[in-house]
């Protein structure tokens, strides 16, 4: 019998609701960069805030409801460093797609898939969390 595998640790760990405004991905972005680089990994913190910028913007853009906070959480363990945005639509579920050249929109997942080792959907209370993890 299989022996059930012990829970990561978590060194850091972050959370803040943003306004669901184009105005929030600016300021989470450079957020994520400082508490990243603050956390002792300034060599993620680039990717990391791009990664944060791309799911709270697909949030915004997709997920969001009038009048609903997005939730952001910023997770460091000894193995990684996950990036979750939370969204009331569990009903869209997001996936890669492939943009024209011409197209303004719909190259963020591509960048997440390239920057992080992975990246998925989860249900959580209230609609879905896509996330993504670096790892350490």
């Amino acid at each position: 019998m299989e022996r059930p595998q012990e829970p990561i640790p978590v060194r850091y760990l972050d959370r803040l609701n943003y306004t669901p405004y184009p105005g929030s991905v600016p300021i989470a972005r450079k957020r994520t960069a400082r508490l990243v680089g603050e956390w002792g990994h300034k060599e993620l913190a680039g990717d990391a805030a791009l990664v944060l910028a791309e799911l709270l913007t697909n949030a915004l853009l997709h997920g969001s409801l009038k009048g609903q906070l997005i939730p952001v959480q910023l997770t460091l363990t000894a193995r990684a460093l996950r990036i979750g945005v939370a969204d009331p639509r569990g009903d869209r579920v997001p996936s890669i797609r492939i943009a024209a050249d011409g197209d303004q929109f719909g190259r963020g997942l591509l960048i997440v898939d390239s920057l992080a080792a992975r990246w998925g959907v989860r249900p959580c209370t209230g609609g879905k969390e896509v996330w993504a993890e670096f790892d350490l």
